[in-house]
């Protein structure tokens, strides 16, 4: 078809449609649910997975950013701390057990478990000390800040000052698991490391959420440093035995000089690969199972839309007989009056996928006013272009279905149609 009958088929289609404005709505009407469904989908699946990435991203850190561990003894701890000393392209967290409370029991939460779980073993639970008004925490010690790496969301207070002169008293910020044991058990404020000489009393800055179900407890390095005597000094062993590094994609000057000074002290140049976080490669199984299963129901909704415009193009072009015929006797080819109905059934596909994305966007820009105070995730979202590229290809591929009968339907009518009473 030229571009001439083109043209010609999408006025007269345009015209057809204006003629016959309850047809079309009632048509829009069955195809709408359908592209609103696939919409739904397409737009549901980006947002959750955002959403997703959005609560790794909190516990393990952004895609892409890379990530080494080391040994977390010296001198390999005073060679990371040094090197990341005022760099805002990496940070070293080193991960240890503390203890809040009273000295010398068997915390509330021991081993650092929700509080909402139940304790393990009977009154003494095996360690040999008596029960106590105590909790005990996950301890991340930071040479920087990590929010650059892992976007926590501050619930209330502020965050660790890195600009500031060390404080003897430690400032700490809790997440929100370790505030909600802080504030159901009334704990004396002073803080142990397993097998430290003494305790501190620190000061809670803020709450942030982290995504982690365990309590932890934020700190800056340097100021886990100026504990007294003995404190640098304590048993790690009921946390982690590796420092995470976590460094920026671009940063790759520091990787190099950090893995260069650490194997000058001794550590294995194979311990010292810098591998980057890929949450999406991992997630996108689960989340393509669970769009594919949707799409199937939206599918069918859209099915239904392309069976209203079927029969109502049927019923439209038996209405439209003697027109049809007439044409055909002044010399319009069967191809034109195909394309003619065609694109009636694709214009009205295509209207209905416009109103289905504008109605989609709509409830995405309504949905994050009303429910992103309550779920963080959803806080400034937008509607994703993948849904309303998949409204448009839905819509018209429904137009191009559910009116290719007919069109077929009116390219075969006789010219001796023109004939009858």
């Amino acid at each position: 078809m030229g571009s001439g009958k083109l043209r010609s088929a999408l006025v007269i289609g345009g015209q057809g449609i204006r003629a016959r404005k309850l047809r079309t709505f009632l048509s829009m009407t069955s195809l709408f649910l359908g592209v609103l469904a696939v919409l739904t989908v397409q737009a549901g699946a980006e947002i959750a997975e955002r959403a997703m990435l959005s609560g790794v991203e909190l516990t393990r850190g952004k895609d892409g950013t890379l990530q080494m561990f080391v040994p977390q003894e010296e001198p390999a701890l005073g060679v990371v701390e040094r090197t990341l000393a005022g760099r805002s392209d990496g940070v070293a967290v080193v991960g240890m057990n503390a203890i809040i409370g009273e000295p010398g029991v068997r915390p509330i939460n021991d081993g650092a478990v929700p509080f909402d779980h139940p304790r393990v073993g009977g009154p003494e639970g095996g360690s040999g000390k008596p029960d106590g008004q105590a909790i005990e925490v996950q301890l991340e010690a930071l040479t920087g800040d990590v929010r650059g790496f892992r976007p926590f969301r501050q619930v209330s207070g502020q965050w660790l000052d890195f600009a500031s002169a060390p404080a003897l008293a430690p400032r700490i910020v809790v997440n929100e698991e370790a505030a909600i044991g802080l504030r159901r058990h009334r704990v004396p404020g002073e803080m142990a490391l397993p097998g430290a000489a003494v305790h501190v009393t620190p000061q809670v800055v803020g709450v942030v959420e982290d995504g982690s179900p365990r309590p932890s407890v934020y700190v800056r390095m340097d100021e886990l440093r100026t504990w007294p005597p003995g404190s640098s000094n304590a048993d790690t062993s009921r946390g982690g035995s590796r420092v995470q590094v976590m460094l920026s994609p671009s940063a790759t000057d520091l990787v190099q000089t950090l893995r260069s000074r650490l194997i000058g002290v001794g550590v294995p140049a194979d311990e010292l690969d810098a591998h980057p976080i890929d949450s999406r490669e991992e997630l996108e199984g689960q989340l393509s199972l669970v769009r594919l299963i949707f799409l199937g129901m939206a599918a069918l909704v859209l099915l239904i839309g392309v069976a209203g415009i079927l029969n109502v193009g049927l019923a439209t072009v038996g209405e439209r007989v003697e027109e049809l015929a007439l044409r055909r006797a002044v010399g319009t080819s069967r191809l034109l009056l195909a394309g003619i109905v065609l694109a009636e059934t694709l214009l009205t596909g295509l209207l209905t996928a416009v109103a289905a994305i504008g109605t989609g966007a709509a409830g995405v820009k309504v949905g994050s006013a009303l429910l992103g105070p309550s779920y963080p995730a959803l806080q400034g979202i937008s509607f994703p272009w993948q849904a309303g590229v998949a409204g448009v290809v839905a819509g018209v591929a429904a137009g191009v279905l559910g009116g290719l009968v007919p069109a077929i339907r009116a390219a075969r009518i006789p010219i001796a149609a023109v004939m009858r009473a």
